[in-house]
């Protein structure tokens, strides 16, 4: 395994970095003004081999390109805008590139502990040669892949390198590298403008803005259902809410989101027996800031959006809080039958779903593992039913799957896609591609109208055999934490959150504070908090005070009485001086007794003058 190079040693042929400090969220629409400044070495020489990487495109997230080796690259991914961290994605471009020669790259500074790169994921290359000559488009390469721990760290955080070996098929070709098949707002906008300008789709597919993003981009809402003459059927439709792209790395999510929309839009029976029966709310995607600028898990304001359903923050999380409020607004007026939320997973294989046990509700019981079930027995070398779970977790209130459930939809869902690929069937051993994961959209239209049937013999099958599926897994789970076990125990006497493994998966805790923007205002204005004292400190801090108290009312006593005494000394002294001046007095006016008045006289010079007292030695009036 490659050993991550020292600060300052190699060539830096790549390095972007922000080209101005101002207001957050700013220069992130498609087309719009750039933030990046210019990369730091020119590679427009002839003879020059090194490869030129760029990612100062949408999605696109290299930060910099080092090399360490004659035909060895490191490379360091920029993070989350406005945080330090959340570096799994990435896409970047290649050019300049050689036939035949082994090249090495390295990510140096990834942060999840596992990665399914050490269980035979390889990264994803697009050569636009071989799209131009032969049509082919995204496919998995690599060699000597190793997904291991580096010796750097961030800010006390383990990093960890991915590596891998590539030979280019042709000469001057320009390669992309990703994370997972790229899929950019661009890329959605250009689908809607597709199928919302067919005029026959237009009688049942209702697109209109949501909201506006931080950034300004538009939120789309699809509303999908066929016309309704009688007002009265309008009313007793039931919907479903399906939603994707909040974590704006997971782009497997916006796949099978395109086959979902791709088969509700059809004009297949199916297609249309489903929107004759429901009221379809699709928000394609959540977070189109976040997948602009090529974050791996937030929005602009430097937060986790599937963490904060339940945020009041209207301005800072508009894209959530909107959705809430439309979900709300439905439950109003018709029961919500589903909510989905599409996502992609960076540990697991295969797909699978996160729902929320309905506790205190004996009738209901593990109605909620229906539909699941049933998309399994769908797509059975897709989706791993055992791979679902259930489990309501405290640390995951302030997802979009909770806190659905808690307004009141049972079937509140996330379906997570794996980045690697499948291990059941006649797929085990396979890497996913784009076609699958639309596939997975496909299987979950065919999955509604399945769990939806008038004839409900599929729907209680399953519950009979969920009630044999849980029933041994409690007995294993139970027998492996060596607990005895009856045989005949009511599995209505055991919880199954208690005996469920979490939903573990993403990096993000419960909440990761204020937005960034308002944390930095924040910070201007905060003060120290003071520290709560005990009772006895409390009262050891009135004695002193009330002693300092005393001691100054003394003091000051003492002063007055002093000054009193001075007072009365100096009246004394001034009394006695006046009574022996009128003594000199007297004995003069016996001397003199006619007094010298003032006389004003004329000088030699003619001038009037008056007399005046001396004004001491040397002194000139």
């Amino acid at each position: 395994m490659p050993i991550v190079s020292y600060e300052g040693e190699g060539k830096v042929v790549y390095e972007i970095s922000q080209a101005y400090k101002g207001s957050y969220y700013t220069g992130s629409r498609t087309g719009g003004r750039r933030c990046t400044s210019n990369v730091s070495a020119n590679m427009d020489g002839k003879n020059n081999n090194d490869l030129q990487f760029e990612s100062r495109f949408e999605s696109g997230n290299l930060q910099k390109a080092v090399k360490v080796g004659a035909y060895e690259y490191e490379l360091t991914l920029r993070t989350d805008l406005y945080t330090s961290k959340h570096t799994q994605w990435f896409y970047f471009r290649v050019k300049n590139t050689r036939r035949g020669i082994p090249y090495r790259f390295t990510v140096t500074n990834l942060m999840k502990r596992n990665s399914l790169y050490n269980e035979g994921m390889k990264p994803l290359m697009y050569s636009e040669h071989d799209a131009t000559l032969r049509g082919e488009g995204w496919r998995r390469e690599g060699g000597d892949i190793k997904y291991y721990r580096s010796s750097r760290s961030q800010e006390g955080a383990t990093l960890y390198c991915l590596t891998w070996t590539f030979e280019f098929p042709h000469d001057d070709d320009t390669c992309y590298f990703a994370h997972c098949y790229p899929y950019t707002y661009s890329d959605l906008n250009r689908d809607l403008q597709r199928w919302t300008s067919d005029p026959s789709r237009s009688q049942y597919c209702k697109l209109r803005a949501l909201c506006r993003s931080l950034a300004g981009n538009t939120v789309y809402l699809l509303t999908i259902t066929s016309p309704s003459i009688n007002p009265a059927l309008a009313v007793g439709k039931k919907a479903v809410v399906v939603t994707a792209r909040v974590h704006p790395g997971e782009t497997n999510g916006s796949w099978m989101m395109k086959g979902f929309l791709d088969f509700i839009l059809s004009d297949s029976p199916d297609a249309q027996l489903l929107r004759d029966t429901f009221i379809f709310k699709v928000v394609p995607m959540l977070n189109p800031d976040g997948v602009i600028v090529g974050n791996y898990r937030c929005s602009l304001s430097g937060r986790d959006l599937n963490r904060n359903y339940r945020s009041m923050l209207k301005d800072s999380f508009p894209c959530i809080w909107h959705t809430r409020a439309m979900v709300k607004r439905l439950l109003a007026e018709r029961e919500v039958l589903l909510y989905c939320d599409f996502h992609g997973h960076s540990r697991k294989n295969n797909v699978f779903m996160y729902g929320c046990n309905n506790k205190g509700q004996p009738e209901s019981k593990l109605h909620e593992r229906v539909f699941p079930l049933m998309l399994s027995k769908n797509a059975p070398d897709k989706f791993y039913f055992k791979g679902c779970k259930f489990k309501v977790q405290k640390s995951k209130e302030g997802t979009g799957r909770i806190v659905m459930w808690r307004h009141g939809i049972r079937n509140s869902y996330t379906m997570e896609s794996t980045f690697c690929g499948s291990t059941l069937g006649q797929r085990k051993g396979t890497h996913f591609t784009s076609g699958d994961l639309k596939s997975m959209g496909h299987h979950f239209c065919d999955t509604l109208l399945d769990y939806c049937d008038p004839d409900n013999t599929k729907f209680q099958v399953c519950v009979s055999e969920l009630q044999t599926l849980v029933r041994e897994d409690i007995m294993e789970k139970l027998r492996r934490l060596g607990r005895d076990v009856d045989p005949d125990v009511n599995l209505s006497d055991i919880s199954l959150s208690d005996i469920e493994s979490s939903t573990s998966g993403s990096n993000s805790s419960e909440s990761d504070g204020l937005p960034a923007h308002l944390l930095h205002m924040a910070s201007k204005f905060c003060q120290k908090k003071k520290r709560l004292r005990s009772r006895k400190e409390r009262n050891h801090m009135y004695q002193k005070r009330s002693s300092k108290h005393k001691a100054k009312s003394r003091d000051a006593a003492e002063i007055t009485e002093t000054s009193a005494q001075t007072t009365k000394s100096t009246a004394s002294k001034s009394s006695g001086k006046v009574e022996v001046e009128k003594r000199k007095r007297k004995t003069k006016s016996h001397d003199s007794p006619v007094s010298q008045p003032d006389v004003v006289q004329t000088s030699t010079t003619g001038k009037r003058t008056q007399n005046r007292p001396p004004c001491g030695d040397d002194h000139v009036i």
